[in-house]
């Protein structure tokens, strides 16, 4: 196990630690206490770690808030200073662009409280892991604002339109097993679990044909905003992209001699 990188050893701003596991696994935790509310600053500080996994990707990225919580959302503190608004919505979106382009999956593991900013960190991930006792919302509305870090588009293309319009015109939370039957989320295991299973999870896509894990995460998350036959044309440059890569041939090659599921693959 690689030791952690904290990116800061600035508590005020709070502290984002990079941890490059024997797995291929970066496990990105967020430390600002008490509930890594996300200011500017901190986000800053995500966006360093985020550019540094870009700039070397690793095999999966899991994204920890810790297990007492995710993040409580944005700090509500910066809100009365002028030009907030636009400079708190700034470092969201760039935060979350960042985490959506990495070429690898990424998860966010849940516990506690994942509400407004910190809900709309977890939607800039492909998967999420939670805890049973867990409270996912985004509670802007009764601030009487709205989300400013991408849940109004990007929730209800997860979710659906109607569950987005209740979820953000109510503010309400909602609990691990409600959000699994939504769709918001994509695993619920009990709090002591979370970090383990999400981790475990990484490590299967660390394992995996990571040309063809990023070609489909490409082609979903750039095709949902195509009209349809220029998204099918988008797979279909994909599929005969990966099929040249050395994972495709080791994949077709353990299938024939072996069947499913057996290819050890090398990234490639």
């Amino acid at each position: 196990m690689v030791a952690p990188d904290p990116a800061s050893h600035d508590t005020d701003a709070g502290v984002v630690t990079l941890e490059r596991r024997d797995d291929g696994v970066a496990l990105v935790t967020l430390d600002r206490p008490k509930m890594n509310a996300l200011s500017v600053a901190f986000l800053g500080r995500l966006g360093d770690v985020i550019e540094q996994l870009a700039a070397d990707p690793p095999g999966a990225v899991v994204l920890w808030g810790g297990p007492r919580l995710f993040a409580a959302g944005a700090d509500v503190s910066e809100f009365t200073e002028p030009g907030a608004a636009q400079r708190i919505a700034d470092g969201f979106h760039s935060v979350t662009r960042a985490l959506t382009a990495l070429p690898r999956v990424t998860i966010a593991a849940i516990t506690g409280y994942a509400l407004g900013g910190g809900l709309e960190l977890a939607l800039a991930c492909d998967l999420r892991v939670v805890a049973e006792d867990a409270r996912l919302g985004q509670p802007e509305i009764l601030l009487g604002i709205i989300p400013g870090g991408g849940a109004t588009q990007r929730l209800p293309r997860l979710v659906g339109v109607s569950r987005a319009k209740d979820l953000i015109f109510t503010g309400r939370h909602v609990a691990g097993d409600e959000a699994l039957r939504m769709g918001l989320v994509d695993r619920v295991v009990a709090r002591d679990h979370v970090l383990e299973e999400a981790l475990s999870l990484a490590a299967g896509f660390a394992a995996g044909p990571l040309a063809a894990l990023a070609a489909a995460k490409g082609v979903i998350d750039d095709g949902v905003e195509m009209d349809l036959p220029d998204a099918l044309q988008l797979e279909v440059d994909a599929f005969v992209s990966v099929g040249a890569t050395e994972d495709a041939r080791l994949g077709v090659t353990s299938f024939l001699a072996q069947g499913p599921g057996r290819a050890r693959f090398v990234g490639r």
